[in-house]
């Protein structure tokens, strides 16, 4: 093995030029196990679809820390081309838990650790496929680590946690009934509906001391001609609370309220949740505590950032399904600018070294 073999700057930068969409990670995860491999490891494929795992084993008793990696890229419409971009730093994240490995492999002493290369983070599915195929079973620590965009954390620096939101988004079909545009009344429009609903879900009140939102993001009423009230409709919501029992309140008013407000217009509606309700971040604060201490150990009490939130992270679903894990996930400042999703994404790949240091250190703390 050439000692630049695992430099993460150099991994960060191959692994950006083969980008995949989610479960279709086939080159990425090549790579994966063909790196795993170099360290002597046996790579396990195809979990949760084309997720890779792999064990580093100690020579005694102790516990199962795992260190989740996601892998995906994103998908955007450029100059009317589809295109693939790793434009949320899961490269960085990918070449950062094999750099890691690298520094692992030979210092577990006690317990064992599993790296997880996960796949398909941004279609809400990965973390769930990786659960159904066993792979919480035998884990007691769950590390993450995410780059931060510079509107966050400053360049350089770490944080010891970042407090993702619940997250999720439900379309909403709604049923009416068409008429001639001069006799509006012998119709039920399903713009009227849509209209009340989207006003509905406006003068939605939950708890103003919680942070959350309930957006209309997508509306789709048109008729066949100018003149027919439409009788289908459609429209999508992007839902965000601070904290899972928000969520809860939340979506249940928003159903009485979606509903309601087709009905006042005698239309009917079927709300589905496609992708599920992502969870928010649930940690060991004590955990958390720990991480805090160790970056100011390893980088310097300077290079601590506070704890930041938004968005949303299948990464909690771990918790939410075994709820006896100890989970921590670190923010990586890395200059991201324009910000996160932007196609035109860019970051500094050395500060990617800050997020190395720190998981060997917190994983070493527990199995070396």
């Amino acid at each position: 093995m050439k000692p630049n073999d695992f430099d993460v700057v150099s991994m960060r930068t191959e692994l950006h030029e083969i980008p995949e969409l989610g479960f279709q990670e086939k080159k990425t995860s090549d790579y994966v196990a063909a790196k795993l491999t170099e360290l002597g490891l046996k790579p396990i494929r195809n979990v949760g679809g084309t997720g890779v795992v792999a064990y580093i084993d100690g020579t005694e008793p102790g516990p199962t820390v795992m260190l989740r990696a996601d892998m995906d890229a994103l998908p955007f419409k450029i100059d009317g081309k589809d295109v693939c971009i790793h434009a949320c730093g899961h490269d960085s994240h990918t070449a950062m838990g094999l750099a890691t490995a690298a520094r692992l492999v030979g210092n577990v002493k006690k317990g064992r650790v599993k790296l997880l290369f996960q796949p398909a983070e941004e279609t809400l599915f990965g973390a769930l496929k990786c659960i159904e195929d066993g792979v919480l079973d035998d884990v007691d620590y769950a590390f993450g680590a995410h780059v931060r965009p510079i509107q966050d954390i400053p360049d350089g620096t770490v944080c010891a946690a970042v407090r993702h939101t619940a997250s999720t988004f439900c379309w909403v079909d709604i049923h009416g009934e068409v008429a001639h545009a001069s006799r509006p009344h012998l119709g039920k429009s399903v713009v009227e509906a849509a209209v009340l609903a989207t006003n509905a879900v406006n003068s939605l009140w939950v708890n103003p001391n919680k942070a959350w939102s309930a957006k209309v993001t997508t509306l789709d009423c048109r008729s066949t001609a100018s003149n027919i009230i439409p009788d289908k409709g459609r429209m999508c919501l992007d839902i965000r609370a601070q904290d899972n029992a928000t969520m809860d309140e939340l979506l249940e008013k928003l159903k009485v309220a979606i509903t309601n407000a087709c009905a006042c217009v005698g239309c009917t509606c079927e709300i589905s949740f496609p992708g599920g309700v992502i969870p928010a971040a649930e940690y060991d604060e004590d955990l958390v505590t720990e991480v805090r201490e160790t970056i100011k150990e390893v980088l310097g009490e300077e290079k601590l950032a506070k704890d930041c939130g938004g968005g949303g992270e299948d990464f909690h679903y771990f918790v939410q399904k075994k709820p006896s894990i100890h989970a921590a996930y670190i923010g990586v400042g890395a200059g991201v600018t324009p910000g996160l999703h932007n196609p035109t994404m860019t970051m500094n790949p050395e500060s990617l070294r800050n997020g190395v240091e720190v998981l060997t250190k917190l994983v070493l703390d527990k199995v070396g």
